[in-house]
């Protein structure tokens, strides 16, 4: 995930539902075990779809446990399943496992002991919260009709490791489709305890641009003789720009960012080509397509103005997350019942960060969601976000996050 939330709000642990009391009495009783299992992910961190370390400590921390586990071939994945004591239905919970390539500037005693690397999006979090939840729901077998599959899943930060977890049959774990879906996420941008997710559309697709613009090189002091790629790549990026903000909606937006610009070796020489590169992202699937088709027009009439050629190379990413109607309300009043009134709070707008729950939401009704965690002492507006070196996060969240991915569960296998 690479963009949370903003919004701050007020944290409330009153007027919880009591048929959810003895969820968070569970989860809080949980905390040094879920507590211990994230640092021990945090220190040694890994990127990708192969997490050799990370797999070995969470099947440690399944292995007493009465699951039925298994993990992956393509990918270092772990999925176990819960068969509750009464015939039922299935649910999905899903933790992401993966870190980033980041240097890690906390100061925290069990801050990353691998150079390079670091979990500055919370998937350590992820991971210890969700094998949390099983432990509790695995106590409260016998009051469960049905199956829970826990998802615990490598590759979410651009490697589409939901995807290759679907191929590997994580929808049917259970023996049978599952019926219902949740992704927690935790972000320091909200308070701790506060729950926040939509129904519909919550992140954005997420696709990458590159742009090849070829000209005729020669010599600066001549560029009469030249068909210079450099303008012509300059003047894409300011049409790019006129072209979201008039051929796309403002009710269904897109964002399109160009983030890098790279031509020419020294001073006077002209270059035969420059390149562009950049983001696109939309919140619907006709938007994205939309964009797709006016980036190639525009790069490629820019060009040709110029007297250049443009090669435009779109590599799709992940496609846009839409959370299920019913199950979106569902979440917002769980959270509130679980966690206090207060706690479950409906996202005003959708995020143009992406998240590859979004192959899982696109096959089965669910819900992606945030979990606020701001650090002691900060204020959310403040917190160093999500992706920063810096980033904080508040422990005492995810005993909430064990909490509402327990009371998830426990309320579709009544």
């Amino acid at each position: 995930m690479d963009v949370a939330p903003r919004k701050p709000a007020a944290r409330n642990d009153h007027q919880r539902d009591p048929r959810f009391a003895g969820v968070a009495q569970a989860a809080r009783a949980l905390q040094p075990h879920t507590v211990a299992l994230r640092r021990q992910v945090h220190r040694n961190p890994e990127q990708g779809l192969h997490l050799p370390a990370t797999q070995a400590a969470l099947l440690h921390a399944l292995h007493e446990l009465p699951l039925r586990v298994t993990t992956g071939t393509k990918c270092s994945s772990v999925m176990a399943v819960l068969d509750g004591a009464h015939p039922g239905p299935a649910v999905l919970l899903r933790a992401d496992m993966d870190a980033l390539p980041l240097t890690e500037e906390t100061g925290l005693p069990f801050a990353s002991t691998v150079d390079g690397v670091m979990h500055a999006c919370g998937h350590d979090t992820h991971v210890a919260m969700l094998a949390s939840a099983a432990r509790l729901l695995c106590n409260w077998r016998n009051t469960l009709a049905g199956q829970v599959v826990f998802m615990f899943q490598p590759g979410e930060e651009g490697h589409h490791g939901a995807l290759y977890m679907i191929e590997e049959g994580v929808l049917d774990a259970a023996g049978k489709r599952v019926s219902k879906a949740l992704a927690l996420h935790i972000t320091s941008t909200l308070r701790t305890g506060v729950v926040q997710t939509r129904p519909g559309p919550i992140m954005g697709s997420s696709d990458v641009l590159r742009v090849r613009v070829t000209g005729r090189g020669g010599h600066g002091a001549m560029p009469h003789d030249t068909l210079d790629p450099v303008p012509a790549a300059a003047a894409m990026v300011g049409a790019l720009q006129t072209m979201v903000g008039r051929r796309i909606s403002v009710f269904d937006p897109s964002v399109v960012s160009i983030t890098r610009i790279a031509a020419g070796t020294t001073s006077n020489i002209i270059p035969e080509t420059a390149e562009l590169e950049g983001t696109l992202r939309a919140q619907s699937e006709a938007t994205r397509t939309l964009v797709h088709d006016e980036v190639r027009r525009v790069c490629e009439h820019v060009a040709a103005a110029h007297g250049c050629t443009a090669r435009v190379d779109i590599d799709l990413g992940y496609p846009v997350a839409v959370n299920d109607e019913t199950v979106g309300e569902q979440v917002i009043d769980l959270a509130g019942a679980v966690l206090g009134h207060r706690c479950g709070e409906r996202m005003p707008t959708p995020s143009m960060g992406a998240e590859d729950f979004a192959y899982v939401l696109q096959q089965v009704p669910g819900a992606l969601a945030f979990l606020g965690a701001c650090p002691p002492g900060a204020e959310p507006a403040n917190a160093a976000p999500n992706h920063s070196s810096r980033v904080l996060f508040d422990e005492s969240a995810m005993e909430h996050g064990v909490a509402l991915y327990s009371a998830f569960a426990l309320d579709a296998l009544r």
